[in-house]
């Protein structure tokens, strides 16, 4: 491809196209992500285990969704996104079978984990890494539109579960996902056979050099420090979006609330996400990040004192607002400072760490409550790591603004 037909590729009509594509397969894929979460409480009364050990299958997801956002990503920078999208859809469709078909909540879990995990892992982090490089000027809102998938699947699918509970049960639903991942996630992988565009490396070029030093510190030490920040941001994020539909259930306000409240909390995520790349697009991508993580801990200070049903959905839905665009951020903080032909590893290295910190928090608020018999302590635990990460993203900034002041 010549250089000046990627120049016409780079935020044209051709890039807006593979845009919507990524957002259908983020959506398609997220199943992976939300059905475990809304089926949490069929799956621990079908199997006769406590909320920890009915958790662990929603941990195992994430982290073969870590695992996989690092080692497809790396697939992705070498041979692109087509081929680790056709595996994400077949993983899928098989990862959700075999669940359905499973006598023990181990096979469950490792099914939910080496299949439905790394299967969803494609339709995310290395998804966003592919799109990045067919935009510039509209880099951060693209990455954020194409993060919205996974918002919408966690809008739509658990609705469709929860609309499949009408008259079925959770296996059969189950083998009803599988078939929709492997019908539409297929055909709609061929759009994008296109390899990204020709262009230069930032590693080696001004605007790299620049946003090394802003950052004022190695490229590894930024990284570490990302994974540091994506850790503490998703043990918080975790609580209300994994155990919303449990913890509805415990107040007496039965599965159905609670699906809508993270059907909200999702909804208004999607918001979010849009408004934090047209954002980072103006501050960058550090700043945006730190305003949705000083919002996420607001939001979860209002959880203490309210647990009515009116007051849950409003939290929810400031909650949802506060914290969509906290993940899509450090990808854009990835394309600012780090090189572009690592972005595919680099990106999903940081996405690993923020799903960690979901697999990490969705367990160890279970266990919390195991040990104390409600949610309170665990909300107050979310906080404290989401505390951790507002202290990352500040020190990053200010490192940046002594430099610029040394300079």
């Amino acid at each position: 491809m010549s250089p000046s037909r990627s120049t016409e590729i780079i935020d044209g009509p051709y890039a807006w196209f593979r845009l919507a594509i990524s957002i259908l397969l983020s959506t398609l894929g997220g199943a992976g992500m939300w059905a475990v979460v809304v089926v949490l409480p069929a799956v621990q009364a079908d199997y006769g285990v406590d909320r920890s050990d009915a958790s662990i299958p929603y941990t195992l997801t994430m982290l073969g969704f870590a695992a996989g956002n690092v080692l497809i990503g790396r697939w992705v920078d070498r041979s692109g996104i087509f081929r680790p999208v056709i595996g994400s859809a077949l993983a899928l469709g098989a990862g959700f079978s075999l669940a359905a078909l499973s006598a023990d909540i181990r096979t469950f879990s490792l099914a939910q984990g080496f299949l439905v995990g790394i299967g969803t892992a494609a339709t995310f982090g290395p998804l966003l890494a592919d799109l990045s490089h067919f935009f510039e000027k509209r880099r951060g809102i693209a990455v954020a539109a194409a993060a919205c998938g996974n918002y919408l699947a966690g809008v739509l699918w658990p609705s469709f579960i929860q609309w499949s509970f009408t008259f079925t049960d959770w296996r059969s639903t189950y083998f009803m996902i599988a078939a929709i991942c492997v019908a539409t996630m297929v055909p709609l992988s061929f759009f994008l056979r296109r390899p990204p565009p020709i262009r230069s490396d930032p590693a080696h070029g001004a605007s790299a050099s620049f946003g090394l030093r802003q950052a004022n510190m190695s490229p590894r030490a930024l990284q570490g420090l990302l994974v540091l920040a994506g850790l503490g941001c998703c043990v918080a994020m975790s609580m209300p979006q994994v155990h919303i539909v449990a913890y509805c259930v415990d107040l007496g306000y039965g599965v159905a609330r609670g699906a809508d409240m993270l059907a909200i909390m999702l909804g208004a995520g999607i918001f979010s996400r849009l408004a934090s790349g047209l954002l980072a697009d103006r501050i960058g991508g550090v700043k945006t990040l730190l305003v949705g993580s000083v919002g996420q801990c607001l939001a979860l200070f209002l959880y203490l004192p309210f647990d009515g049903l009116a007051s849950l959905y409003l939290v929810s839905l400031i909650f949802g607002l506060a914290q969509g665009g906290i993940v899509p951020s450090y990808a854009v903080i990835v394309r600012e400072y780090l090189p572009a032909r690592e972005a595919g590893q680099r990106v999903g290295f940081v996405i690993m760490a923020t799903v960690l910190g979901m697999a990490l928090g969705g367990w160890m608020s279970g266990w919390i409550y195991d040990l104390t018999g409600s949610y309170e302590a665990a909300f107050v635990n979310g906080i404290a790591w989401n505390f951790l990460n507002i202290g990352v993203m500040v020190l990053i900034m200010m490192r940046g603004r002594e430099r610029a002041a040394a300079a």
